[in-house]
């Protein structure tokens, strides 16, 4: 999913799109497709939306990354939901992972992901690292080793959603009939597990994203944080 505004990262964001913007000096959308090839996909659907025409030229047709990628626009900003079934509309078979383009996560992370749910209805990756934030990362409730809250209220819950989930088959009903826009996996997930579906809960490592401009320079020149 790389088609959000990124509104918080403005004036950046105003001239590139938040998934080109660098960590450690490379693109976040460039870092994850490598990921994505070491979890062994070939195939992507990058749904682009805010100045896609960059994104686009960066990746291309996905060789250059040992990928073929396909593109599908999001006009608006209608949500996680709305991106995905853009995506099966235009051919992405489940079960497949769903990321957000804006996201670096810790070297090895997304396979690992992808094995620990592989078998479940669905997954929903969760860090304890950046924690649990009201109104931007929610608190996700996880019992022996499945989802039961997607959004939990209880303050003292140290586990964070992640952008970083498994949608298989069984999964897609639940995407039709949300409330919204914007239309947000968060509820069709609820819902998928109201109705008894297993969803995988798995936790990973420390996630790394551009929240606010300064981020820039603290994700690309760490050093100088230090004394």
């Amino acid at each position: 999913m790389a088609a959000g505004e990124g509104s918080r990262l403005r004036p950046l964001t105003e001239h590139w799109p938040k998934p080109v913007l660098p960590i450690d000096g490379k693109p976040v959308i460039a870092t994850l497709l490598r990921e994505l090839v070491a979890a062994g996909c070939t195939d992507v659907h990058v749904v682009t939306g805010h100045l896609a025409e960059q994104v686009e030229e960066l990746i291309g047709d996905g060789a250059a990354f040992g990928l073929r990628v396909m593109y599908v626009r999001q006009p608006q900003a209608d949500g996680s939901a709305d991106a995905v079934r853009r995506a099966l509309d235009a051919g992405a078979e489940p079960p497949f992972l769903v990321l957000g383009a804006d996201t670096v996560f810790t070297p090895g992370d997304v396979g690992r992901f992808a094995a620990a749910a592989a078998g479940a209805d669905g997954g929903l990756a969760v860090r304890r690292e950046p924690p649990p934030t009201p109104g931007h990362r929610g608190a996700v409730r996880i019992e022996v080793g499945r989802v039961r809250r997607v959004l939990d209220g209880d303050p003292a819950n140290p586990l964070a959603a992640a952008p970083l989930w498994l949608l298989g088959p069984a999964l897609v009903p639940f995407l039709a009939g949300l409330g919204g826009p914007p239309f947000e996996l968060a509820e069709a997930v609820q819902r998928a597990i109201d109705a008894g579906l297993a969803i995988a809960g798995v936790e990973i490592g420390k996630t790394r994203d551009l929240t606010r401009p300064v981020d820039l320079v603290k994700e690309n020149f760490p050093y100088l944080g230090s004394a």
